[in-house]
């Protein structure tokens, strides 16, 4: 469904309101929510209007990760004139410390696996193989800084062909109404009429494990390593201590993965998750189950965790990967007024309005999804909603996510837990019987495909397989258009294909016509 022009005062109660979760109808400009009505992801009642900013409106934004870069891309394309204040780089930790770094080393191991697994399919490297897989870390870490600095090179050269102005500095609110820019020649006041906060997050530390940068180490500083821990202790089976547990296991590291659930990525798919498990068992990453790290110290070269129930864990590294927390720290939101919850981050609705008039927010800051392409689209709807044109508020029923294992797992809409709430079926395949699959070496994983009883609609679905980040798509648009089974069943799919399985989940979720009855 494209973009389309609301009624122009919708009551804040009626189910066309910006605010109704229900209402896929776009809406225009309006004022602030209240501060009852939002939450991270959460909507509002805030009563819709025309816009008081039009073409030429000076917006100021306050962050250049895929929130702000996105918001300045577009503010640009509605006529604005946009001012970027960015402290670290275009890009942000996204492009800088997080997304682009992590998934490119990911990228890296999956290399190393593939050659590891080459036999398999009749290709032999006799004598030399062990040896032809001795990981370079440095080299691995220079070239994937290279490649992060060189996108964030990128992206400052579009936003300023675009006419978008860039202060290299840090920024934080004055009034509800200005922006100061800190750079190294001083102070710079910059008049907003519109002003977005896209300040990102930070790795979370522990009181009792704090990072030295050599020994014990975030997600941002693993890129400084310039060899392979001997025996890595990843804290945190979420998404970013799987990915990075997976990782360096396939680089050929003996890990040690921390997990204070019964089962790694809680919240995920069970049986995603279960396979995963199997997947590290079999490739030697000791999974430590049911257990909180009390506290990391570093012991010479060696760093030793120390669990809840008392038990250590040695190891060469430990890298937390134990969430983050967002970056208001400084940022001036008392003084504004701009409302915070209990976690601080900053409190939005569906089209990223803070409490303050004026004032929008993207990204991790605001808490709702910790996704580059949730703040990219946070991004852009604050935009299109601040400068009047028409704009569909953010459903996170329609997001999907995927985590960078090997295999990946890639979801979107309701889980299976849902389904029976939601009087849906739900149909999994394994992807071994898929004769891409077969000609690939591929042996495990599945597609998992959720809709509702009755009309067959599609409302969620789980693929993990090889690029299942690129598979997922289809069910997404499926989700986002309200399409049923039969309807991604009737089109046709490539010989042999791994989206082949999609629409054979798709078939068998077909609901036969019944027979008239008989008179």
């Amino acid at each position: 469904m494209g973009r389309m022009t609301a009624p122009s005062s919708p009551s804040p109660t009626s189910p066309t309101s910006p605010g109704n979760p229900s209402s896929g109808e776009p809406v225009r400009g309006g004022a602030a929510p209240t501060p009852e009505a939002v939450g991270p992801g959460s909507p509002s009642a805030g009563v819709a209007g025309a816009s008081a900013t039009r073409h030429g409106s000076d917006v100021v934004i306050v962050g250049g990760g895929p929130g702000g870069y996105e918001a300045a891309l577009v503010a640009r394309q509605l006529g604005a004139s946009v001012t970027l204040v960015e402290r670290a780089g275009l890009g942000g930790s996204a492009v800088l410390t997080d997304v682009v770094p992590s998934k490119t080393l990911i990228a890296t191991a999956e290399w190393r696996a593939f050659v590891e697994n080459a036999e398999e399919l009749g290709i032999h490297v006799g004598e030399l193989r062990h040896a032809a897989l001795n990981v370079d870390l440095g080299e691995v870490n220079t070239r994937v800084l290279a490649l992060a600095r060189q996108q964030s090179r990128d992206i400052r050269g579009k936003l300023e062909r675009d006419g978008i102005r860039i202060v290299d500095g840090v920024g934080h609110l004055a009034d509800a109404s200005t922006v100061v820019a800190t750079t190294p020649d001083g102070e710079e006041h910059l008049p907003a009429d519109v002003i977005l906060l896209a300040t990102g997050a930070s790795p979370r530390v522990l009181p009792t494990a704090v990072p030295d940068g050599e020994r014990i180490l975030t997600w941002t500083q693993v890129y400084n390593l310039d060899a392979l821990p001997e025996r890595l202790i990843v804290v945190g089976s979420g998404v970013t201590g799987a990915e990075f547990a997976g990782a360096f296991g396939a680089l050929g590291c003996e890990v040690v993965l921390v997990s204070s659930r019964d089962q790694v990525l809680p919240g995920y798919d069970s049986d995603a998750a279960a396979l995963i498990e199997e997947v590290f068992r079999r490739r030697n990453i000791t999974i430590v189950a049911r257990a909180r790290a009390e506290s990391a110290v570093r012991q010479g070269d060696e760093v030793v965790v120390t669990l809840s129930d008392g038990r250590t864990v040695t190891g060469s590294h430990c890298l937390l990967a134990v969430g983050g927390v967002p970056n208001t720290a400084e940022l001036g939101l008392a003084e504004a007024g701009v409302a915070t919850s209990h976690s601080g981050h900053v409190l939005v609705d569906r089209v990223s309005r803070t409490t303050v008039r004026g004032i929008y927010a993207a990204g991790d800051v605001t808490g709702v999804m910790p996704l580059a392409s949730v703040a990219a689209t946070q991004g852009r709807i604050a935009m299109w909603h601040a400068l009047g044109d028409a704009v569909s508020p953010l459903d996170v029923r329609k997001v999907p996510s995927t985590i960078f294992t090997e295999p990946e797992i890639a979801s979107v809409g309701i889980s299976e837990a849902e389904a029976p709430e939601r009087d849906a079926r739900v149909v999994t395949i394994p992807l071994a019987r898929n004769p891409r699959a077969k000609m690939l070496g591929i042996t495990e994983g599945f597609v998992k495909l959720i809709c509702r009883n009755n009309s067959g609609t599609v409302l969620g679905g789980v693929i993990v397989s090889p690029r299942a980040s690129e598979l997922i798509h289809s069910i997404t648009i499926a989700i986002a258009n309200r399409r049923t089974v039969d309807q991604i069943a009737s089109a046709m799919t490539i010989y042999p294909s791994l989206s082949g399985t999609i629409a054979e989940a798709a078939r068998q979720l077909h609901s036969p016509v019944p027979e008239p009855d008989e008179e």
